[in-house]
């Protein structure tokens, strides 16, 4: 059985914003999964201070500052997947959404604490929600920052609505939210029995030595293309 959290970050628990997320988790649960809603609200979560900037290895769980981020990180540790639920605020995630993700960057730089992202291979979704445009902006920053933090985005795993109204009243956003749950509860049970790494800091010896090899060939190339242009050049300045 997989678990798939969610977490809603609109302070209107009436709102649209946490009705699609609902949808969502209960698709999840239609598939067999375990789900949770977490309103970030309702939580005491304060910004990054930055640590990383002045000691790599200081960025680490579960995170210097005392708050109730230490949950949100155990909860998300024992989730395989998170659906991130956020309204649209001047073309970006809520501002309790940002400090999450943030935040979550002392999980992601475990990679150079104990070897792993503690994050790698978790499955995420997002649902945004709004009265006007941004949509598309919104999601696509959010799946560039999970993915680069270790979180798989399986396919059809976004849901938006970006008009005036009730959502319920929108089956075809509803049905688009049914399928983020969906697709993060399927993706989930697909990955839940890998144990390798995903992101390998091993390589770093290997690509030391290919990039000898790399910078030959691309050496040659540009020695190839310069000719030829300078060729081209000088039958242009005859004519």
């Amino acid at each position: 059985m997989v678990r798939i959290l969610g977490l809603n970050g609109s302070p209107r628990t009436y709102g649209n914003t946490y009705k699609l997320l609902k949808i969502a988790l209960e698709a999840a649960k239609k598939l067999g999964a375990t789900t949770e809603i977490i309103n970030l609200y309702e939580y005491d979560i304060k910004d990054c201070i930055g640590c990383l900037s002045d000691e790599p290895l200081a960025c680490r769980y579960p995170c210097v500052i005392n708050d109730d981020m230490k949950r949100i990180y155990d909860e998300i540790l024992k989730a395989n997947g998170v659906i991130f639920a956020t309204p649209i605020y001047w073309f970006s995630p809520s501002g309790v959404i940002k400090r999450v993700i943030d935040r979550l960057t002392a999980l992601e730089n475990m990679i150079f604490v104990s070897g792993r992202s503690w994050v790698e291979g978790k499955v995420a979704g997002v649902i945004a929600v709004g009265n006007d445009s941004g949509e598309i902006q919104l999601i696509s920053l959010m799946y560039a920052t999970l993915n680069s933090m270790g979180f798989i985005i399986p396919p059809f795993a976004l849901s938006f609505f970006n008009m005036r109204g009730d959502v319920l009243n929108d089956d075809e956003t509803l049905l688009e939210a049914a399928n983020v749950g969906r697709s993060v509860t399927l993706m989930a049970k697909l990955v839940s029995e890998f144990k390798g790494v995903w992101f390998d800091v091993k390589l770093r010896e290997w690509v030391s030595k290919i990039k000898d090899e790399i910078k030959r060939v691309t050496e040659e190339n540009k020695e190839k293309v310069f000719r030829e242009r300078s060729k081209i050049i000088t039958k242009l300045m005859r004519e």
